[in-house]
This record gives C-alpha cells, structure tokens and sequence, in this order.
C-alpha cells in the first residue's frame, strides 16, 4: 500500500463521565503525535565485549501531542478551562484507515496560543502532554 490519506483523522475528547462520550475538536487543520520516546539506562562495565558500550530500556515516555486549529472561540475555549485540571483527561486519536485504528491517550493540556494575524484567519496551537502509556487498538 502506498500511503493513506490523514483527511478525517480526529481528536476526540471525553466529557470524563462515568460513560463517557467523546466529542471531536472542531476545525482541526493539523495533528502531529503523540512522539512516543524511551530513555535507555547506560549498563557499560570494565569488562563489556569487545569494548563496546551497552545499554538496556529504561523508562517511556507518551510525549506530546500538537494540533493546529481554525480558532472559533465558541468551539475551543472550553479547552481552556482544561489548563486549570490538574488530572489528565481522556482522549481517542482516531485514523482514517480501515481498521479505525484508534490511540487512546491520557492527556494534559499544556499549552493554548490562540493567533489573530491581520491578514489572516483565527488559528490557535495547542499542545498536550501524554500522561501514561497511550492504548493502541
């Protein structure tokens, strides 16, 4: 297969209820992440082969997950509201393939910068910081 098409991918997010119903972000231009990354613990010794250093796996980490948004303050500032939660909140990023692959993610937002160039639309950049091991499916 030579590619598949990221257009209708999405970002959805829970209302945290004890059912709960998830609820794509509007106007999503761009999604990149979550940059999923392992540390590695240095286990070089004297007497390690051939002097070649060695390592093992140590701890992962979720990254982070960016988007980029056409701002509509109606639609995205109770994203805002989640800058002051101090717990993750759920989320599914869900692809457009076949088997709707979906990533469940616990995640933190860390940062909200809307834009309003003169020239331009409203667009806003928001960052998220993956909080445990995301959930492939």
């Amino acid at each position: 297969m030579a590619g598949i098409n990221a257009f209708g991918t999405e970002l959805q997010r829970s209302d945290m209820a004890p059912t709960p119903v998830f609820t794509a972000l509007a106007n999503v231009t761009s999604i990149e992440g979550p940059g999923l990354s392992r540390e590695t613990i240095d286990v070089t010794a004297h007497d390690s082969p051939d002097a070649w250093m060695e390592f093992r796996g140590g701890l992962k980490d979720g990254g982070e997950l960016s988007l980029e948004v056409n701002y509509d303050p109606a639609e995205h500032d109770v994203l805002v509201a989640d800058l002051d939660d101090d717990e993750p909140r759920d989320y599914r990023l869900v692809f457009p393939d076949p088997a709707a692959t979906t990533w469940t993610l616990k995640l933190i937002l860390t940062e909200f910068q809307p834009e309003a160039p003169v020239d331009d639309k409203l667009a806003a950049s928001l960052t998220f910081k993956v909080s445990g091991k995301p959930v492939l499916a």
